[in-house]
């Protein structure tokens, strides 16, 4: 039991009695971290949750916001760190299983998918055999039910050697009138389960998703991870949509963590209602299952439907053409109690609204005392550094994952995986544009500048693709919160986060918590993973690869002397420290607003390229701008924004100062470009050549030996 002592008296105070062995399992498993959110709630208050496009902010199993007068995007994200730890195929599958399972129980065709992976470095053994079979049960699963994975982002650090991090995004879209919410609003109603049948396979799942992983868990724990089946995800999507098209459902929710026990407490406890399930209906995999077993297995690909009386037969043939089980499994009642019964004898009776609304916990949050000494480094030749930066795992193409992934399926992908973002289309006008993106070691250095820089970063990507910001959910991964310097570093995070979203009016209408990335004492850097999805018109789209020789290059926004924490001191110099780079909310955005309103109004096409400036600086962005095409560049580095001020060379080009774009403008409109920029803002350069060079050749590298040095540097671990 992962009950506390002071969670054991409330729980008996508020039953009036001592509970059984089965309603104390079903309350261990709601009172965890992963479905109660106990430590987190107060925290993620700071958020912004509402907004003018929000049609459902949080507490559902996705967000939803407007996209058109008629359609609405639904969108969530999700971690399967602890499962992945242990089996990663399967933890990994079930992870993107259980995001599409949430898009689809808001009445949504999940379009698209991104993942956000982090890992030990590829040089490990164990690390590169996780690192393959996330990869690969995220391509299975995604491919066989038919969702183009789109996007995502891969981190390889030490610190994430024995704890992965696995995050998934999902997003679907649903008519405005067709919404479906979570909940069992009218007394009377059924419960209809349908899907994967229920094994003994999760079990614990959520409370094992709690706790620290030891070097024992890959053992003990494995029957926490549950099994999927993505051809019966595929039947069991279209099986739910043609539901909610013929019948008149009143309520949906998909059974992931906490199985039948959450699903159905939270939808009756969200309308203030009670429920009584009857055991003996449920479907069952294996023979001499207990109740507690059938109450705790997480087993996939499971749906319960809320109903009338009268619509059952109808919903039920449905199911039987698809040739999935289901029953009917129990009603609504108007007590407040979830009952369970076993051939009508009650074997649990406990408040719905203790199960799904436990009490929060205040939680001491400490400032960590800094011990580390600064140390000076010593600049080495630009070339070497640019090169090696770009041929490091965290920079090198991850053209090794995406390219297992379908992302063509649907038709829906206009820009696919490479770029700032992916780009997917609502129609013939309008699309929307996706990424997923996070610094751990900004957020390890600085919480508050790290969280504040994720969202920051990620709002650029969809800039640079010519789209509005239109929301933001998350995946918020930390260690032991009971640890008072992790819970503060949770804390300055999610503020940081709080404060850029609010300046954008991006509101976080979905996310998740994941806390105990813990093993034997090695803490997880902090990694606020963050998703934004902004709406676009298909004309403004943008990419950024260079075009056109003789375009020139245009930087908004100011470089500053900030290489701590940069690719440049982690990879060239070896080094973690200092204070990375600030994020300066009013100078952020402005230059998102000023490169969105160059795109909307250039109907003629004189921007011809848009790249954001982030890991890596000034020296990256426009060496993978440049390489693309094979396209090279001359740059004068004393006209860069912020050079004025005294920055070295090394400083220019690799400082990750937020705030920035790099943008290529024809010839003949460069004068006019200019001037509707009111921040700082300098040509710096023209397309041409095949060459990078910089200052007059004191730092001159060919096109192809950029692309050499990016391209099949993981394929050479994954040979």
């Amino acid at each position: 039991m992962a009950l506390t002592d002071a969670e054991f008296e409330y729980v008996k105070k508020e039953i009036g009695r001592e509970p059984n062995s089965l309603e104390y399992g079903m309350l261990d498993i709601m009172f965890s971290e992963h479905c109660s959110y106990k430590s987190s709630r107060p925290v993620l208050k700071l958020f912004p949750t509402e907004g003018e496009n929000v049609i459902l902010g949080p507490g559902d199993d996705a967000g939803i916001v407007k996209l058109t007068d008629e359609l609405a995007l639904a969108i969530g994200m999700e971690s399967h760190n602890h499962p992945s730890a242990i089996e990663p195929y399967g933890g990994a599958g079930t992870g993107i299983g259980g995001i599409i399972r949430d898009i689809i129980s808001m009445g949504a065709m999940p379009v698209a998918l991104l993942d956000s992976l982090r890992f030990g470095p590829l040089e490990d053994q164990r690390s590169r055999y996780l690192f393959e079979y996330v990869v690969k049960g995220i391509s299975d699963y995604g491919n066989r039910v038919g969702i183009p994975t789109v996007g995502g982002e891969v981190e390889f650090n030490k610190n994430f050697q024995f704890n992965p991090l696995v995050n998934v995004v999902c997003a679907g879209i649903v008519r405005q009138d067709s919404i479906m919410r979570g909940s069992a609003p009218n007394v009377g109603d059924i419960f209809v389960l349908m899907g994967g049948r229920t094994g003994r396979d999760g079990i614990h799942g959520v409370t094992f998703a709690s706790e620290e992983l030891t070097t024992s868990s890959e053992i003990e724990d494995r029957p926490a991870v549950q099994i999927g089946d993505p051809f019966t995800k595929k039947q069991v999507l279209e099986a739910t949509l043609e539901a909610l098209e013929k019948i008149d459902v009143q309520g949906l929710k998909d059974l992931g963590g906490g199985g039948l026990t959450c699903c159905i407490s939270e939808m009756s406890a969200k309308c203030g209602n009670g429920a009584e399930v009857e055991l003996n209906t449920i479907p069952l995999r294996e023979e001499g299952m207990t109740p507690y077993e059938i109450m705790l297995s997480e087993s996939q690909e499971r749906m319960a439907f809320v109903v009338h009386p009268e619509d059952v037969d109808g919903i039920m043939e449905i199911f039987e053409k698809y040739e999935l089980p289901r029953a009917v499994i129990g009603r609504v009642t108007d007590t407040g109690q979830f009952i369970l019964t076993k051939e009508g004898e009650v074997v649990a009776d406990v408040p719905a609204q203790l199960l799904a609304d436990p009490p929060v916990i205040e939680r001491e949050a400490r400032k960590p005392v800094q011990i580390a000494e600064y140390v000076e480094v010593e600049d080495v030749p630009p070339e070497e550094a640019l090169l090696k930066i770009l041929s490091s795992q965290n920079t090198a193409s991850k053209e090794w994952v995406y390219r297992q992934y379908d992302h063509e399926v649907q038709i829906r992908t206009v820009i696919k995986p490479g770029d700032d973002a992916a780009v997917m289309r609502v129609d013939d006008e309008v699309a929307f544009a996706i990424t997923s993106d996070c610094n751990s070691i900004h957020t390890k250095l600085n919480p508050y500048h790290g969280g504040a820089g994720s969202v920051a970063e990620a709002i650029r990507n969809v800039v640079a693709m010519g789209a509005e910001p239109l929301c933001i959910v998350d995946c918020l991964n930390f260690g032991n919160p009971e640890k008072p310097e992790v819970f503060w570093q949770f804390k300055e995070c999610v503020q940081g986060m709080a404060d850029v979203a609010k300046r954008f009016k991006t509101p976080v209408i979905s996310g998740n918590v994941s806390f105990y990335n813990e093993t034997e004492g090695v803490t997880v850097n902090p990694s606020p993973v963050v998703s934004v999805a902004g709406l676009m018109d298909i004309k403004d789209i943008r990419t950024s690869e260079f075009k056109n020789a003789g375009d020139k290059i245009i930087v908004i926004g100011e470089t500053l002397k900030e290489l701590d924490g940069s690719q440049y001191h982690q990879v060239v110099q070896g080094v973690v420290q200092g204070d990375p780079p600030q994020l300066r909310l009013e100078e952020e955005f402005a230059s998102a607003m000023t490169v969105l309103q160059l795109i909307k109004e250039d109907s003629d096409g004189a921007i011809t390229a848009v790249h954001d400036c982030s890991a890596g600086g000034l020296g990256i962005t426009i060496s993978e701008m440049a390489f693309s095409r094979g396209l090279g560049t001359q740059i004068d580095i004393s006209k860069v924004p912020g050079a004025e001020k005294g920055l070295n060379l090394m400083e220019l080009l690799f400082s990750e100062t937020h705030g920035r774009y790099v943008i290529t403008v024809k010839e003949n409109a460069v004068e006019e470009i200019l001037n509707k920029i009111n921040i700082p803002r300098a040509v710096v350069g023209a397309v041409g050549g095949d060459s990078l060079v910089i200052d007059n050749a004191s730092l001159s590298i060919p096109i192809i030996e950029l692309k050499n040095a990016y391209h099949g540097v993981i394929e050479k671990f994954m040979a």
